[in-house]
């Protein structure tokens, strides 16, 4: 493993980014669930579990075991994290901007445990949790790039589609967002807030939850627009299936968020639609990037081995 390391092939550095976002969106998933079971508060303080202890005890039950479980995954991200850094170091050739992507994802694991353990002294304020949300999404979005820049033999092409389609692209992309971070609203005005003592955020749950809704729609809407534009202007065949996952995802995630709604809530279909949110993340990232893809690579020099 270590000789690997040192000279990193490409499916090599694939992995640790594959790992990446497994992770990156699995630590949504998790912390879905400690917001689900009213665990947000199951350690009080932070960065001890309490304030004689760093590991909760039996007094805390188990939501303390549910919100340690989760603070214990952020050592996982961290090790993924510096991995997929040392990697990317050794790849060959070199990828200055892949190093950029490697780094950048370094340093936000540390920096999501710090806002983890903000939003825990601040009793799961809903704001902080959106944030909380919020970087996690960028994490998920750098290591679909880096996940990207392995199954493209340059680090870099210029534009293959005109401006307009590639513009549509990360309109699509910027849609995403304001779609996810409403959702944040939603769920500060909803039941499920990581505590029962939380304070809501104030807005009313129906109203919110219908622009939610109208951003669902708009996101669909601009997403379809994606698609036929790809396929108008002859992108490559890469860059039509991206824009067809997207939107298969984003009906996935709307059937799921219409269906929770008119259930109450339950805790399964909500975890759920919080895996949609990383997945969702990461196909509006693969869809947009996909506008640079060439409908055929030029050929690549490999560098010659030395002895």
């Amino acid at each position: 493993m270590l000789e690997r390391f040192r000279t990193a092939t490409t499916g090599f550095v694939r992995g640790w980014a594959w790992a990446s976002l497994v992770a990156n969106i699995g630590i949504i998933v998790t912390g879905a669930a400690v917001r689900l079971t009213d665990s947000g508060l199951g350690c009080p303080t932070w960065p001890r579990c309490t304030d004689a202890s760093y590991v909760p005890h039996g007094e805390l039950g188990m939501h303390g075991v549910i919100e340690f479980g989760n603070r214990l995954l952020t050592f996982v991200l961290v090790a993924i994290a510096i991995a997929t850094w040392f990697a990317v170091r050794t790849w060959r050739p070199r990828r200055p901007r892949a190093m950029v992507v490697a780094t950048l994802m370094a340093l936000g694991v540390p920096l999501q445990a710090v806002i983890g353990g903000i939003t825990v002294l601040v009793d799961l304020n809903s704001w902080a949790v959106a944030v909380h949300l919020a970087v996690s999404i960028g994490l998920v979005s750098l290591s679909t790039v880096l996940l990207r820049q392995t199954y493209h033999p340059a680090e870099w092409y210029p534009p293959t589609v005109p401006t307009p389609a590639r513009t549509l692209g990360w309109i699509v992309y910027g849609a995403m967002w304001v779609t996810v971070m409403i959702g944040t609203v939603v769920t500060g005005a909803g039941p499920h807030a990581g505590d029962p003592d939380t304070p809501r955020n104030g807005f009313d749950p129906v109203s919110v939850t219908q622009l939610h809704a109208d951003a669902v729609f708009l996101l669909l809407g601009l997403s379809v627009g994606l698609l036929l534009a790809y396929k108008a202007v002859g992108a490559a065949a890469v860059a039509v299936r991206a824009a067809t996952v997207l939107l298969a995802v984003e009906l996935g995630q709307g059937v799921i968020g219409f269906v929770q709604y008119f259930t109450d809530l339950p805790i399964l279909l909500v975890g759920l639609h919080m895996l949609g949110a990383g997945m969702l993340a990461a196909a509006a990232t693969w869809a947009a990037l996909e506008s640079r893809t060439p409908a055929s690579y030029p050929k690549v020099v490999q560098p010659a081995a030395t002895v």
